[in-house]
């Protein structure tokens, strides 16, 4: 049986049918977004079981690409792509940690953070990319030219593009707003070799840009309002389910900034639960900072339309959107989820990424904001101890060095009081000023 998939229109799916490989992004007609849209019966022909052994078989496998999480489930995600035309780095199969000391503060039982951070770039954005840029990769092979594949980023986005177009040798462009992402996010597109372009703007002007580019000159587009980005990252929720035994966590907590996280998230549960893998879906919450947080107001609002706002400057800068392309999807995937939008403050946040390091993670700020939203809905008996709960860690704490050496050093702006600030104890250089530091801290 040949596995197939199509783009449509998300609003109405009977507006047209575009294959993966056209280089289009809404739908002509009324200018909503497009969905990936499997042959569910095609899928059906293999059995719940059958998947299951199969998805099992690969987890992990030296054989190449399978070693990918999302290669791993190449048929539910870009059946037309050629495994001779797959770009992958190895990305996704990333741990899902248990933080018992981090549940007991927050008086929980089972939860656990996906460690999406632990990609080839350092981000969850890899398992989006390596499936944008294998089609980019099959256009080419199929003689269609591409002049170069674009981005609009604030940091994360871009060195996944960055990388994977290096890997493919397909020239790559990426759209920066100038002086407002971390040393460690803009030297990883200049060393890929992608040309950078940092913009007197926020992120929403080079977004933009971006799309004008893919519009007029030929550019193929690469942020999440491309349908294909979504397709790598939903396997995110199948890695979660395969990892608990086929089973469902009763919540999803995820930061959001452009919205196609959750979108994404919200499909592969749909797609498990279609094709009987599982059987119910779980809650998502999409977690924001009170600086960019369109879709908390609207869910504050009882769903109320998007108000764009000029989003203020947040330590989680990758989320730092105030008008976010996927805000329609992103409405789409709580509403079916039964899910929330909660937006957190920056001392919250950096409180609750510190918090969680004590248990042994090292959190990018944007881990903060949804671990701090978690707080948040247990404090509400939202979740309760009996529930199981999984954090969506979306990046490496590795690219927010300054983040991590600013609270502990006390000098970010908005965190004047860091809860849990440590400081190194400068001392003499002999045994007993060393012995009684360690009498004064340690229990006897």
């Amino acid at each position: 049986m040949a596995f197939t998939a199509e783009l449509r229109c998300m609003a109405v799916r009977d507006h047209g049918r575009w294959p993966l490989a056209q280089a289009i992004y809404r739908c002509p007609t009324c200018d909503s977004l497009l969905d990936v849209v499997h042959d569910m019966d095609a899928l059906r022909t293999r059995s719940a079981a059958d998947w299951k052994a199969l998805f099992e078989a690969r987890w992990r496998s030296p054989e190449e690409p399978y070693a990918s999480g999302v290669w791993g489930k190449h048929e539910w995600v870009a059946p037309g792509v050629a495994r001779a035309n797959i770009v992958t780095a190895g990305e996704g199969a990333t741990h899902l940690m248990p933080v018992p000391r981090l549940a007991r503060e927050l008086g929980l039982g089972d939860v656990r953070v996906k460690q999406c951070g632990t990609s080839h770039t350092g981000s969850f954005k890899d398992l989006g990319m390596t499936v944008l840029v294998s089609m980019v990769a099959q256009m080419i092979a199929d003689g269609r030219p591409v002049r170069a594949v674009a981005c609009a980023s604030t940091g994360d986005t871009s060195a996944a593009l960055a990388a994977y177009a290096a890997a493919a040798n397909i020239p790559a462009v990426v759209i920066l707003p100038r002086g407002k992402i971390s040393t460690a996010q803009l030297v990883q597109p200049l060393a890929s070799g992608a040309l950078v372009l940092a913009l007197d703007t926020d992120f929403d002007g080079c977004m933009t840009i971006v799309q004008q580019l893919a519009a007029q000159d030929g550019v193929y587009l690469a942020n999440s309002m491309n349908a294909l980005r979504l397709e790598g990252q939903k396997t995110v929720a199948i890695e979660m389910c395969q990892q608990l035994g086929w089973r469902v966590p009763d919540w999803v907590v995820i930061p959001g900034g452009n919205l196609g996280n959750v979108s994404a998230l919200a499909a592969g549960f749909e797609m498990l639960r279609a094709l009987g893998l599982t059987d119910v879906l779980p809650r998502i919450c999409v977690a924001q900072t009170a600086h960019a947080g369109p879709l908390a107001t609207s869910y504050d609002a009882s769903w109320a339309p998007l108000v764009a706002v000029a989003a203020k400057t947040t330590l989680a800068s990758a989320i730092q959107i105030g008008n976010p392309v996927s805000f329609p999807r992103a409405v789409r995937a709580l509403r079916a989820t039964d899910g929330v939008a909660v937006s957190v403050t920056e001392a919250e946040l950096a409180d609750a990424a510190a918090a969680a390091d004590l248990g042994g993670l090292f959190t990018c700020p944007h881990t903060g904001v949804a671990l701090a939203a978690l707080g948040k809905l247990a404090a509400r008996g939202l979740v309760r101890r009996e529930h199981q709960v999984i954090v969506v860690s979306t990046a490496s704490g590795l690219k927010f060095a300054d983040f991590k050496v600013g609270y502990h050093e006390g000098r970010l702006a908005d965190v004047p009081h860091p809860v849990h600030r440590n400081r190194p104890l400068e001392l003499a250089a002999t045994y007993d000023a060393v012995r009684r530091a360690l009498d004064a801290r340690l229990p006897p």
